[in-house]
């Protein structure tokens, strides 16, 4: 143990000397897979860039432009937040997926207020409360023409939860340019295309801890997020990934996006990799003023 802190003192700084895309290299090489990296800090020459046009199955990251897409639709009069939603029997998902809305009213056959379906859907990663928005939105091609309408590019969403659920290798047609995330953050930071009430509402879904991009920042550090997860698949983890608008001490929000794709890592090792990335990332942001 003690000649292992020992080389973890010498290894550490170590890689905190390298130029910040040699840092992420290193790192992401703990994940035994593939790893794809971009990031955006206006004003600055910030690169963090490991094959920011990979196609990674973004798994339950699609639930944050499906939640940008259903706020646009509020906003043009099509629904209200507090509109009840009818929760269709049609709508459950089996075998039961990741959902809480699933587990308290297991039978369905009730209505769910559209904010409630919304915070799950951001917060808690909510499968079927998700399949309830993509019917409500008009289905995955009108989330990413929206989503093109933006000018942002690099999404492509095909599939629903319930349709992954029973194929997991359509997971692999549904993904995110990590390039394309990081447009979509900034769009959202910047000049997002709600208003600032709906986006304040959608940062706030988006500020719990994911033991992901926030698993090794200062204490105190704002994080907003949108993680996704597949399962383990003979020992391969498709997809662990998390996109994520970091406030930084000065107030700028850095953009950050980190795909994990086929990894053979454990989920430990996963999650890891995409904190210290992240944490070299949120060092590099924090010297370029």
């Amino acid at each position: 143990m003690r000649l292992y802190l020992i080389l973890a003192l010498f290894v550490i700084p170590a890689i905190a000397q390298q130029p910040l895309q040699q840092q992420i290299r290193t790192l992401a090489a703990d994940a035994h897979g593939e790893v794809s990296v971009a990031c955006s800090l206006p004003g600055t020459s910030l690169n963090c860039d490991l094959d920011p046009s990979a196609q990674p199955p973004m798994q339950s990251v699609f639930k944050l432009p499906l939640a940008l897409t259903i706020l646009h639709q509020v906003e043009q009069g099509k629904f209200t937040l507090d509109q009840p939603i009818p929760f269709l029997k049609s709508d459950l998902i089996l075998p039961r997926p990741h959902s809480p809305l699933q587990d308290k009213y297991p039978q369905a056959g009730v209505d769910v207020p559209l904010r409630d379906l919304l915070q799950m859907t951001v917060t808690l990663s909510d499968n079927t409360a998700a399949d309830m928005l993509l019917r409500l939105a008009g289905g995955a091609n009108v989330v990413g023409d929206y989503i093109a309408s933006l000018g942002i590019t690099g999404l492509q969403l095909r599939d629903d939860e319930r349709a992954l659920h029973g194929d997991h290798p359509l997971q692999y047609r549904n993904w995110f340019e990590p390039q394309g995330a990081i447009r979509l953050l900034r769009t959202i930071s910047d000049h997002s295309p709600l208003t600032r009430e709906h986006t304040a509402l959608l940062l706030q879904w988006m500020t719990v801890p994911s033991g992901r991009l926030d698993g090794d920042l200062p204490d105190g550090v704002k994080v907003a997020h949108k993680s996704g997860s597949s399962d383990v698949d003979n020992g391969i983890a498709a997809a662990t990934n998390d996109i994520a608008l970091i406030t930084l001490p000065d107030g700028r929000r850095l953009a950050i996006a980190v795909f994990v794709t086929d990894s053979t890592a454990d989920e430990a090792t996963r999650f890891r990799v995409i904190a210290r990335i992240g944490r070299a990332v949120y060092d590099c942001a924090t010297q370029k003023q």
